[in-house]
């Protein structure tokens, strides 16, 4: 018989407002009554957690995640077993108010490391095994699909048709396109990133553009795979109006990171979901010195974020929204309502209201730095702390 939860006192994001002095409770992991200012009576077997006037949000759904690379090599060639990343970055992402990952695992031969196809394939592998025995969080998968990989087709097929895969992204690094619109910021990213020497980065430059002519039918073949057995597809850094184009009639409907206005404008235009990344809301700029999040999101264009390489960023980034003029429950949906929408999950996920599974966090907001208590996952507790606080000075 599982426990049932009460949450009193809190103040809650909802999809319109936030409800005060919010009463929530939960049965079977799920969210049966919110009720503001009432007395609940409490059932023996409930938990009570009080927040204590401190904002409850519903939990993050973060659509692209590329933690799980940094958590298994933190540095070029030192890996760490796949089973301690994992264990470990779930503990991270609960304490970060993920209670939904989509981990990124880029199939990108010519980037080496773990971005090889064998590499990718087994720690998607490992995943979900691992995550089929106990998790704290729900791990879903992003498959990354680098275009100019002629060999990863099969790999991605087969795991499209196992039932593993849960989004598909369309990304294409060969200088002068996308993310890298000059080829000395692509060989840059290769030397910095994989400490590659000069004459490696010669030759991945040179079979990515000699590979790029023939990639229609793979990349179609995939995108009817995908959309076959209910595997969402999205695009990566679209830099053009005509690449937007094209990515539509192969039915994707998210558009990760376009690197300017116009490909997000027609993105938007077109009905797609624009998801843009929280570190770019926080920083105010982008990394690679292409489009700021945040001039996207004011011209209401973008209205997904996620955690891309840092997922610290998305608490920050919400609450930095608010101080852009947007309001609290917009923000939040940013981080919430609106991937789960995207991803087709909307019905149970991403938002505090009756009848949704209860992945819920309480955050605290002192000194301008909001702080996640706790996280919920279906009304479990999944992280909880407490800082010292005023008892610092009096206890050392």
């Amino acid at each position: 018989m599982e426990q049932n939860v009460l949450i009193k006192n809190g103040r809650a994001v909802l999809p319109d407002r936030v409800m005060n002095n919010c009463d929530i409770m939960i049965a079977d992991g799920s969210i049966i009554s919110l009720s503001a200012g009432s007395s609940i009576k409490v059932a023996t077997r409930t938990k009570v957690i009080d927040a204590g006037g401190r904002y409850v949000f519903p939990g993050f759904i973060d659509l692209h995640c590329d933690a799980i690379e940094k958590e298994i090599e933190p540095r070029p060639n030192a890996f760490f077993p796949i089973e301690i990343s994992l264990s470990e970055l779930e503990k991270k992402l609960a304490g970060q108010g993920v209670t939904t990952v989509f981990h990124s695992i880029s199939f990108a031969e010519g980037e080496l490391g773990l971005r090889s196809n064998d590499m990718a394939a087994k720690i998607i592998e490992k995943i979900q095994s691992i995550t089929a025995r106990r998790s704290l969080i729900r791990n879903r998968i992003h498959i990354r699909f680098e275009i100019t990989d002629v060999f990863a087709s099969d790999f991605i097929v087969s795991l499209i048709h196992r039932g593993i895969v849960d989004l598909l992204s369309f990304m294409d690094h060969t200088p002068g396109r996308g993310q890298f619109q000059r080829a000395e910021d692509y060989r840059a990213y290769l030397a910095k990133t994989y400490r590659m020497s000069c004459g490696v980065i010669d030759e991945i430059v040179v079979r990515k553009e000699q590979a790029s002519g023939g990639l229609d039918a793979i990349v179609g073949l995939l995108a009817e795979e995908a959309v076959a057995h209910g595997v969402t597809l999205a695009s990566h850094d679209d830099d053009s109006a005509g690449r937007v184009q094209d990515m539509l009639d192969l039915g994707v409907k998210i558009s990760e990171f376009p690197v300017n206005l116009e490909a997000a404008a027609k993105a938007h235009d077109v009905g797609m979901w624009i998801c843009v990344g929280a570190p770019n809301v926080v920083r105010g700029e982008s990394q690679s010195n292409n489009l700021r999040a945040i001039d996207a999101i004011k011209r209401n264009i973008a209205q997904i974020l996620c955690s891309d390489y840092y997922p610290s960023a998305l608490l920050h980034a919400v609450f930095k929204l608010t101080v852009e003029g947007f309001s609290l429950p917009e923000a939040v949906a940013m981080a919430s309502l609106n991937p789960a929408k995207a991803i087709g999950i909307d019905d149970v996920l991403g938002s505090i209201e009756v009848g949704k599974k209860a992945d819920l966090i309480i955050v605290d907001h002192q000194d301008e730095l909001p702080v996640i208590l706790t996280t919920l996952v279906e009304g479990y507790p999944v992280y909880q702390i407490d800082y010292r606080g005023e008892h610092i000075n009096a206890n050392g």
